[in-house]
């Protein structure tokens, strides 16, 4: 990284936060922290993150709270890193446009590779002038999918799309009329130790539907295939 990549801890915890801050600034990321969501606010306020690193049991709003807003407002990846490990809250905050999810207690080295993967996986900021037609791009349903620049596209419209969504859209187009297991999709998100029904992919799979499809009920991009996973139906 010839610029330091930027990274935004939310957490409660004192401790947690002086830690995270003295390791990622020591492998060359530049730091702040946030002990709530006002306070997070504050901080975006003048710095713009890459990643968020992001508790989910805050005081007052809560991290799923916080990760709608900052999906609504900013581009960066989200880890979600908490003690509430249930199904329940983890696929809630995936649903939410959460990137990925680590529990407490976690591996610091561990956190550093997720953070590293998930800013290599985040689409790159457009240099091209609006006008200009990318050669990359891909129909997806009623929206268009520049490889080049990792980026959605409904007409002249940029569509909102976190790093994994961008990931399956990419895996999909690449195999177009091949069902694709679940099991494969969670290879594709470098979550091998999950369950192979993790109803994580199935989450994004709906938002993804939201996003690309004319019919998000009756979708006709991305069919289920019953008992396997899903398909990618160009056409």
């Amino acid at each position: 990284m010839t610029d330091k990549a930027r990274l935004l801890v939310v957490d409660d915890e004192a401790e947690i936060c002086e830690t995270m801050e003295e390791y990622f600034t020591l492998h060359g990321f530049e730091v702040r922290c946030a002990g709530d969501g006002q306070a997070m606010r504050a901080v975006l306020a003048g710095f713009t993150p890459q990643v968020v690193l992001l508790d989910l049991n805050l005081p007052g709003e809560d991290g799923l709270s916080l990760t709608r807003h900052l999906r609504q407002n900013t581009s960066a990846g989200i880890i979600m890193v908490t003690t509430m490990n249930s199904q329940v809250d983890k696929v809630v905050g995936l649903e939410m446009g959460a990137d990925d999810y680590v529990g407490k207690p976690f591996d610091l080295r561990e956190l550093l590779a997720r953070v590293k993967s998930l800013l290599r996986r985040l689409p790159a900021a457009a240099a091209a002038a609006p006008a200009a037609v990318p050669s990359q791009r891909k129909k997806v349903g009623k929206c268009q999918l520049d490889l080049d620049t990792r980026t959605l596209w409904q007409g002249a419209t940029e569509v909102p799309l976190t790093a994994m969504e961008y990931d399956l859209l990419a895996f999909f187009v690449a195999n177009p009329g091949r069902p694709l297991s679940r099991e494969r999709l969670l290879e594709l998100s470098n979550r091998r130790g999950d369950d192979p029904f993790d109803r994580s992919v199935d989450s994004r799979i709906t938002r993804l539907r939201k996003k690309i499809e004319e019919d998000p009920d009756k979708p006709q991009t991305i069919k289920t295939v019953r008992n396997v996973g899903y398909l990618f139906s160009p056409d």
